[in-house]
């Protein structure tokens, strides 16, 4: 158990400031109706939701649609523009799909109507106006964006077809078909090759004789392919470098449980080596792994072990070597642990709804790592999982938040927020720490409870505005759905200063100037990020800095690049 929390719920001075800069407004809804919130752009201080219903067939026929706000000042007032977009029904599911940029595309449901194919609605101008868009197919999942150009799509057909669009939507062109139908399973990436970058999409097709997949990758917009590797259960990509899992036999005592051998790549995606045994796969071809985006060359992932127990190990130099988290600084293992080692809880135990998010990190918050799991011998589905934090990018942990919350950074990593994740209770407190999850304090959002639905803040990590929404009963049994927005801004009104920051070597393992401490694949960076004791606001302008420095490389390293092997 964790012997400190550090959440302060009696300290109340900061109310007056956050009630005086929280927003709260109500939506209407019909029975069975959803609402999903979502910001759209950085510094924009747009909002859109979308009122919507799970069977749009029985609302069509009495005449209901779903509905569309949209605010432009950061929540305070929202506006009907269910007009812009004709009322259309949109989809619940991957409904509202927000890019780069202003950019926005929203999934009609075509279900209530005979079309050859679907229907989307794209916006340039966050939401100010929309475009309508008949597809020449039906989507079987959401429409992915490129990273940089959002007028770069890719859509997936219901009857497999791979289709490619290079202005917004407006044309679409068929690049490839049998493309295999699991969710989020094709990617557009990057890859640094020469001081250029090649536009590369990855994507699953099914074998025509053995029935397997078989990963591929085309660079030059589908006119050409190369086969990458057969026999693939799940792949992924981390900025430039690539992965992906080779199926071993599922465990027939687990369910939805497989494991595999996972390979990573050069940045180049060309060269591959064999990186983790026994990887864990949960249902829809999802794996574990997680790339920790606030270190460089930091992932976490989870085995399954030939004990049958799960165990998360980690790795800091890509994928070369792998070991075992350590115990969290302020949590006691019981008394008959074998082995006592902290487990993150991945893609297997949200399939699971054990618990609600993933580990979270993010690039601007250098080290900051949060994360679900459990202290013990494996990773453990009956006991209660907690909240931990890592402030160096994994090598070292704590247990902040006692049960499951969802969390979010804002501000550049200078203030985290958390909601207790209640099953079927009401939520009115949102949790917040400036000191990297070190000492909470809590503020209630509201006086009426709601049932929780979702939180969210601006993209980028750089705003203090965070949104929580939600619904209540009425006693007319529809449901008010409400959406409150909080600016932490009102409260952490000083800005960070030259002292507030410092200097800060990244995986440090020891105090010692010795030359190898730090050296990770021969290089050592040193970032400047902000204390732990500081409270003020890192801001929009805030960039994160860092020195590089050339060091030796070891036996280690040398050993990892030669297991590469080619795929042309």
């Amino acid at each position: 158990r964790m012997t400190e929390v550090g959440v302060n719920v009696d300290v109340n001075w900061f109310e007056p400031f956050l009630s005086s800069f929280s927003s709260q407004t109500g939506f209407n809804g019909d029975d069975g109706s959803y609402v999903i919130l979502t910001w759209v752009g950085d510094g924009t201080g747009v909002i859109l939701v979308l009122s919507t219903i799970s069977s749009p067939l029985d609302s069509y026929l009495t005449g209901g649609s779903s509905r569309l706000y949209r605010s432009t000042d950061y929540g305070k007032s929202f506006h009907d523009i269910s007009h812009r977009i004709n009322h259309t029904f949109i989809k619940e599911e991957f409904g509202v799909s927000v890019g780069p940029g202003h950019s926005v595309i929203l999934t009609a449901d075509t279900a209530v109507v005979d079309n050859p194919g679907g229907i989307i609605f794209t916006s340039t101008d966050a939401g100010a106006t929309f475009k309508f868009i008949q597809l020449p197919f039906h989507l079987a999942q959401p429409i992915t964006y490129h990273f940089f150009n959002p007028d770069y799509l890719v859509a997936l057909s219901i009857d497999g077809g791979l289709w490619l669009s290079l202005d917004f939507g407006a044309k679409w062109t068929k690049v490839h078909d049998g493309v295999n139908p699991f969710p989020y399973l094709f990617h557009l990436i990057f890859f640094y090759v020469q001081l250029v970058y090649a536009f590369t999409l990855l994507f699953l097709v099914e074998a025509e004789e053995r029935g397997d997949l078989v990963l591929k990758r085309t660079k030059d917009l589908g006119k050409t392919f190369t086969v990458i590797h057969e026999d693939i259960f799940s792949f992924g990509y981390i900025g430039a470098f690539l992965f992906f899992s080779v199926m071993e036999d599922p465990i027939p005592t687990l369910s939805n449980t497989f494991f595999g051998t996972m390979y990573t790549s050069d940045d180049r995606g060309i060269l591959f080596s064999k990186s983790l045994e026994r990887h864990l796969f949960a249902g829809h071809r999802k794996s574990d792994f997680t790339n920790i985006t606030s270190l460089r060359g930091v992932y976490l992932t989870n085995k399954l072990d030939v004990d049958g127990r799960i165990r998360s190990v980690i790795s800091f130099n890509r994928g070369g070597t792998w070991r075992q988290l350590k115990k969290p600084e302020n949590v006691n293992c019981a008394d008959n642990a074998g082995r006592c080692n902290l487990h993150i809880h991945g893609e297997h135990s949200r399939n699971n709804n054990i618990v609600p998010m993933l580990a979270l990190s993010e690039p601007t918050a250098i080290g900051l790592v949060i994360a679900h799991g459990t202290v013990g011998d494996s990773l453990s589905s009956s006991q209660h999982p907690d909240v931990f934090v890592s402030s160096d990018g994994g090598y070292n942990w704590r247990g902040t938040l006692r049960g499951p919350h969802h969390y979010s950074i804002l501000d550049s990593g200078g203030l985290i927020v958390a909601v207790e994740a209640h099953h079927e209770g009401q939520v009115k407190t949102i949790k917040f720490s400036t000191d990297e999850g070190r000492c909470w304090k809590s503020y209630n959002f509201t006086e009426q409870p709601f049932f929780f639905a979702g939180l969210a803040s601006e993209p980028g990590t750089k705003a203090m505005n965070v949104s929580v929404w939600g619904f209540r009963p009425e006693e007319d049994g529809q449901p008010m759905w409400v959406a409150v927005t909080i600016d932490f801004q009102s409260l952490i009104t000083r800005k960070c200063k030259k002292k507030d920051y410092e200097e800060w070597l990244a995986h440090s393992t020891d105090k010692g100037d010795s030359e190898r401490n730090g050296c990770v694949l021969g290089m050592k960076e040193t970032y400047r990020r902000l204390k732990k004791q500081s409270v003020c606001r890192n801001g929009r302008n805030f960039v994160v800095t860092k020195n590089q420095s050339p060091c030796a490389c070891t036996r280690e390293d040398y050993l990892w690049y030669a297991t590469f092997f080619i795929i042309s």
